[in-house]
């Protein structure tokens, strides 16, 4: 064999090999990065723990408020994880912002959101659902809190591990309703809450996704349709992110800033209105520039909505950290007083390092588990671009705002799930609205066949049904695992009930 030849061999040997290793490489690193989310992840948890341990200080009840500060950090990851997927989601399927660049902004705004803006609903998680003075003891009042933050953590974490975005809004009130009826009876629950929470199982998507498919028809009339698609998106992109704007002005005004001023519904709306015009005549020139030497086919469109879908995500972020944060740390600030002072009938406080393990623990857990959830809302229920991705990102801050001029309690995640949902349904009756006037117009067009149709349905099935299941059974299923906990803690604490 000639030298030559042998060392081409040789090369081609050392190369195989080399590829066999770096696949090895690559296939360790991944089998291996859901350990180091769990690794982190618990060592997040005893930090907190320890954490709680040094600050509260020694007392009878120092075990039980570590316990619970790590059932705490264990519920924010979960939050963040599952939750913060419907504020990115969006952008990162209509390819507005990477997934790096998504976790970025959120663990930055989330943070943000729950420090400076947040715990205004942590007395309504913590005594809106159960009335306080139907438990008997401090202590029984502590172990329905310990109960619920617990229970709402295993069902989120079940959730995500399905791959199904639920509300953890829901998830900890069904695990505060549980835990109240195993200590205390139905009587101690405040069923006309429940009752209304329940309604917004259907209020919430409903209304998300009528007013998301409102705005894509709006665009698609308006500008996409239309023979001269950049001219008309001189006109009316400006308009639409005024709106935006203004939406979002108003959200942050009733739902971001209570902790920081009061603001009332009609002075948010005059904000709104006011920042709104601002935006819609500084985006008239840049919108303008943009749109310069652009040709004139939809793809060109997407570069004129991609700023705006990226501040909305960062704006919802904030907005879901000043609020959703209750949901880790609303029990878990409820026992931390309760043990303190042995009443548990007065208004909640919030100690900073109780809200600083909620905000950190969202941030982790999206860093570490949010990626799957973001796919799943970004790209597998419906196909995204940036301009079905705005009219989410914008139905979901109008939805808040009609919700509280009307009374009604919402979920976050169902207005997001919801407002994708509307825009997947709407694009499908748009489409076989357009295939049926196609085929008024050219007669010898052939229809497809029914399992061909059915196979281009615009939304996944498959995942609708299942988030639609989830949703349905996360207060009874969180309720359910939060009473055989306090039934756990109840015959190991000697019969705390």
């Amino acid at each position: 064999m000639a030298k030559g030849d042998f060392e081409q061999r040789h090369l081609e040997t050392l190369d195989r090999d080399l590829k066999r290793f770096s696949t090895l490489e690559q296939a360790t690193a991944y089998a291996s990065r859901p350990m180091m989310g769990l690794g982190v992840s618990l060592v997040f948890i005893l930090v907190a723990g320890l954490v709680a341990f040094y600050l509260f200080g020694q007392t009878g009840n120092t075990l039980v408020v570590v316990i619970a500060a790590g059932f705490g950090a264990y519920m924010a990851l979960n939050i963040g994880a599952n939750d913060v997927a419907n504020n990115m989601g969006p952008a990162v399927g209509a390819n507005a912002l990477t997934m790096g660049g998504a976790i970025a902004i959120a663990a930055v705004f989330e943070s943000a959101g729950a420090l400076l803006a947040g715990g205004d609903v942590v007395s309504t998680i913590a005594k809106g659902i159960i009335a306080p003075q139907s438990m008997q003891t401090a202590s029984i009042f502590i172990w329905a809190m310990l109960a619920a933050l617990l229970s709402a953590a295993l069902w989120v974490n079940l959730a995500t591990w399905v791959g199904a975005p639920v509300s953890t809004t829901h998830s900890v009130v069904g695990g505060v309703m549980g835990a109240g009826i195993a200590a205390a009876g139905f009587a101690a629950v405040n069923w006309p809450t429940m009752y209304k929470i329940a309604a917004s199982w259907v209020i919430s998507p409903v209304l998300g996704g009528l007013i998301a498919a409102l705005f894509l028809w709006f665009i698609k009339t308006k500008i996409v349709y239309r023979d001269d698609k950049i001219a008309a998106a001189r006109v009316w992109v400006p308009v639409l992110v005024g709106i935006m704007g203004g939406a979002f002005s108003v959200y942050l005004a009733l739902k971001g800033l209570k902790k920081i001023m009061k603001i009332d519904f009609s002075s948010a709306l005059m904000i709104g209105f006011g920042v709104g015009v601002i935006i819609w005549v500084v985006m008239i020139p840049v919108v303008r520039k943009q749109a310069e030497g652009l040709e004139n086919r939809n793809k060109s469109l997407k570069k004129l909505f991609g700023i705006p879908l990226i501040v909305s995500a960062a704006l919802l972020s904030f907005a879901h950290g000043a609020n959703d944060v209750a949901n880790a740390v609303g029990p878990l600030a409820a026992i931390v007083q309760a043990s303190a002072s042995g009443g548990f009938a007065d208004a909640v406080s919030i100690p900073l390092w109780v809200m600083a393990i909620g905000a950190l623990g969202i941030s982790f857990g999206l860093f570490l588990f949010g990626p799957k959830l973001i796919r799943m809302v970004g790209g597998q229920i419906t196909k995204l671009n940036p301009m079905r991705a705005y009219c989410v990102a914008l139905a979901a801050a109008i939805t808040v705002i009609v919700a509280s001029w009307l009374g009604l309690p919402v979920s976050s995640t169902h207005i997001a799930v919801g407002g994708v949902f509307g825009v997947g349904f709407f694009r499908e009756w748009d489409s076989q609205r357009r295939m049926k006037r196609a085929r008024l117009t050219v007669p010898q067009a052939v229809e497809r066949p029914r399992e061909e149709r059915r196979r281009r349905k615009l939304v996944r099935r498959s995942h609708f049904l299942t988030i639609i299941a989830a949703w349905v059974i996360t207060v009874p299923a969180a309720a359910t695992i939060s009473a055989l906990i306090f039934w756990v803690i109840a015959i190991y604490t000697g019969g705390a009930s």
